[in-house]
């Protein structure tokens, strides 16, 4: 049989032959780039040769999954890098900086207290020696960005060890790659193995012996594995044994060791899994255990703590002054009958024997939340009774748990924003256990300084770490850049802007801005759009469908979220909902459910103009996490009525007449999420779709084009490293040239994706979530989920 490849390129030759145009044509106005490179018998001919073709092509794209494919991806990814043709040119860092972004972990030099680490969660790993008054990234060309994790050794503090894989297990925690270690204070970088525990939430260094490390492991988000448990060291990383192991569902996501005796550790075992429609946080393997000979026998710590299958991630502190005593806050999902309270929720237990027993510290409910996202405690360095518990807000008690206050409301920011309380969802603290005033407190918002042991916060916000979930651009000169960001709304800034220029030049504010800010400046934004007919107005949109239109002159915000009629069932709705203005007509927008919604009055009104267009999926893939839903939006800019839309469960379908009719598209396509598909803007007949297969810990890179309107595909992802993919884009000179973002960087190709080169050379390693053109100045934006929005002139592309 001919090669598919093979048969694509004859194809192309032909349509050359019958039209006398090039395949490769460039066009050199506005006018000539209406046309369409394609004619209809050309189209036919080239769905003729290939129609016999596609599907067993479209098979020949296998999942891979593991972290074989992982380090295969990054090998790849670095010759694609070393042989770009593009290694010159550079992206601009535009920002934003004063929102911040959520930080995992922190970790301070013993003896040079204005020299700390600051690991972001999907952001890489940060360098401060000055107290945090200028920053730099030093992990940024490591294959992994996600950080769970940092150690510094007592014995000698140039040794650091990094624990990869964001702690929390949110929908969107990036796996790592294992552990890395540096014995030149972060200058570089060495892969210690792991590779396949993904998620290291904790590593523990022996305090006389550098070389003896311990690091406990998460394993998977989205499947079970054996790499999971504790791993010990006694050489340094060169070789590791499992000393301590549940199951493939159950990983450690805490690990202690006694301050008197280096061979006593605490660990916390969590049972815990998630799918696309679920995620399970509590079992009955999870709890407390405890090993007094370095690791060899653990004996489980369940005197007073409960033990069931509603036991869910546990934080454990040992008091610095006081071995013997240990407090354990612990996520209890146990249903509770209590009006308004569905689990019992955290509960706070104290040990004053080594955990040989525990006893309850409180009486009534914990005043915030703890969950699978946020369980931490910790005791002040001088004082055994005094608890700082980081959960949704941060609290402190002086009474060893019997009563509580909330502190972190006075708040003094180094950019002058209007946010005025500490920042929601805790995720690390640091007491300076030399000067107790001092903490350090990385939530969602950034990263927190207090001086007088939590009365008042100084904000971090100096450094780029928003993780950006879409990003657009408007026509304005000069243009803007919006975009929705985790826990962090939906923001907007100058499309020319550059931190450079707050480096170089004092008193420059950061000038990015809030679409909508509430009083903790946060919740998860999306999809952000503007008005063509009006660029004072901007649609935002938070979790799960929550659409709004505010105009940014008068401040009037209007909810429009699609609503059923009274008694009919609610919408199912995704995560991050897609919407999509008209190109025909700006007072029309598309919004994606299980169905397809337009209005034609700016979101005032609703209409339903498409039956369900996923796979219905069956209780089996129905949870506590919507699943079966539209993911992505398309209407072609050359054909009124043309809609493409993908779910989450697969499904490709079209409409050529505005949702009268709709044919389904998924003719041997992968069964993965669909991150996007894509109407082209040169030709009404070519359609384009990418999958990711993320949730799945597939990390195959999807990319499939169709030129007769989805009838067959042809994939397209030639040489690319193995990367699930998440966005694609025209060019809008060039119909060969398309870009797209992955989990790992960014690519273009010059021949419609027979081939690709790499675009990273000036991009640290980071997922690219979205890329938009702005068409007039060819600048390429990507919006990255931990390093906020890069900027890249692509006019030298293609010429």
């Amino acid at each position: 049989m001919v090669h598919p490849r093979k048969l694509y390129l004859a194809s192309m030759f032909m349509t050359q032959l019958f039209w006398g145009k090039s395949f490769g044509f460039r066009k050199k106005n506005n006018d000539q780039m209406k046309k369409h490179y394609f004619k209809p018998f050309a189209v036919s001919l080239f769905t003729v040769i290939l129609c016999s073709s596609f599907s067993i092509y479209a098979q020949d794209v296998k999942p891979l999954t593991g972290h074989e494919a992982r380090l295969i991806s990054w090998e790849q990814n670095l010759k694609l890098k070393a042989e770009s043709p593009f290694v010159n040119l550079k992206w601009r860092v535009a920002g934003p900086e004063f929102i911040g972004g959520r930080i995992q972990t922190i970790a301070c030099h013993p003896d040079e207290p204005f020299t700390f680490y600051v690991g972001a969660g999907s952001g890489g790993l940060w360098k401060t020696t000055n107290h945090g008054t200028t920053w730099k990234p030093i992990f940024d060309d490591q294959p992994t960005f996600a950080m769970g994790c940092i150690a510094i050794a007592p014995s000698n503090p140039k040794i650091l060890w990094v624990g990869t894989g964001e702690v929390l297990m949110a929908r969107s925690s990036y796996s790592g790659l294992g552990v890395f270690k540096s014995e030149d204070a972060g200058k570089s970088w060495k892969n210690m193995g792991l590779e396949g525990t993904y998620h290291i939430p904790r590593i523990v260094i022996d305090p006389q012996n550098p070389d003896i490390v311990y690091a406990a492991a998460l394993g998977h988000n989205y499947s079970q594995n054996p790499e999971r448990g504790i791993y010990k060291t006694l050489d340094g990383g060169k070789t590791w044994e499992k000393v301590f192991y549940i199951s493939d569902k159950t990983g450690i996501v805490e690990l202690l060791m006694d301050p008197s005796d280096h061979m006593t550790l605490y660990a916390v075992a969590w049972e815990r899994g998630r799918k696309a429609w679920q995620n399970d946080i509590a079992g009955d393997e999870g709890g407390i255990y405890k090993t007094i000979d370095g690791g060899r026998k653990w004996e489980r710590l369940s005197n007073g703590i409960p033990a069931s299958k509603y036991l869910g991630r546990i934080g454990l502190a040992i008091a610095p002054t006081n071995p013997n005593v240990i407090y354990a806050i612990v996520d209890n999902q146990t249903p509770n009958t209590d009006k308004g309270r569905g689990v019992v929720g955290g509960e706070l237990f104290r040990s004053d024997n080594k955990g040989e027993s525990w006893i309850k510290t409180h009486k009534n409910p914990f005043p915030v939340n703890i969950g699978y996202d946020f369980c931490l405690v910790r005791v002040s360095p001088d004082n055994q009774d005094e608890l700082f518990i980081p959960g949704g807000k941060l609290i402190t008690s002086k009474d060893a748990g019997k009563t509580f206050e909330f502190t972190g409301e006075t708040i003094v920011h180094i950019l002058s924003h209007d946010i005025r309380v500490m920042h929601l969802d805790m995720h690390e603290l640091w007491i300076d256990p030399t000067n107790t005033d001092r903490l350090l407190l990385g939530n969602d918002g950034g990263l927190y300084c207090s001086w007088d042991r939590g009365g008042t916060w100084l904000h971090f916000n100096n450094f780029p770490i928003g993780e950006f979930y879409a990003v657009s651009v408007d026509n304005a000169e000069p243009y803007n850049i919006y975009g929705g960001t985790q826990d962090n709304a939906a923001v907007y800034g100058p499309g020319k802007h550059t931190i450079e220029d707050r480096l170089t030049k004092y008193g420059v504010e950061d000038p990015w801005k809030h679409v909508y800010l509430d009083q903790w400046g946060g919740g998860d934004s999306y999809f952000t759009e503007v008005d063509p007919e009006n660029p004072d107005v901007i649609y935002y949109e938070h979790q799960f469908g929550d659409l709004k239109r505010k105009n940014i002159k008068t401040g009037e915000t209007s909810s429009i979220q699609p609503m059923p009629d009274k008694g009919a069932e609610s919408y199912r709705v995704n995560w991050m909902i897609p919407y999509i203005i008209s190109h025909f007509d700006p007072s029309t927008l598309y919004y994606g459910t299980t169905k397809l919604l337009k209005s034609p009055d700016k979101g005032d009104n609703w209409m339903t103009i498409s039956p369900d267009l996923t796979t219905n999926p069956g209780p089996e893939r129905q949870g506590n996490v919507p699943f079966g839903t539209i993911t992505s939006i398309s209407e072609s800019p050359l054909k009124q009525g043309l809609i493409y839309i993908g779910t989450d469960d697969g499904n490709i379908q079209m409409t050529s007449d505005e949702g009268k009719t709709w044919n389904k598209l998924n003719n041997n396509l992968p069964d993965k999420w669909v991150s996007r598909v894509r109407a082209s803007r040169h030709d009404v007949n070519t359609v384009y779709v990418t999958f990711t297969g993320y949730r799945d810990d597939d990390y195959q890179s999807y990319i499939y084009m169709s030129v007769n309107s989805g009838k067959s595909w042809l994939p397209i992802n030639g040489n690319l490293p193995p990367e699930p993919v998440n966005v694609i884009v025209e060019d809008p000179r060039n119909p060969d040239i398309l870009y797209i973002g992955t989990d790992l960087s960014a690519y273009v190709s010059l021949n419609r994706g027979k081939s690709w080169n790499s675009l990273s050379n000036h991009l640290p390693t980071c997922a690219v979530y979205d890329l938009v053109i702005q068409d007039r100045e060819l600048d390429l934006v990507a919006g990255t989920h931990g390093r906020g929005v890069f900027v890249l002139d692509i006019e030298e592309i293609g010429k």
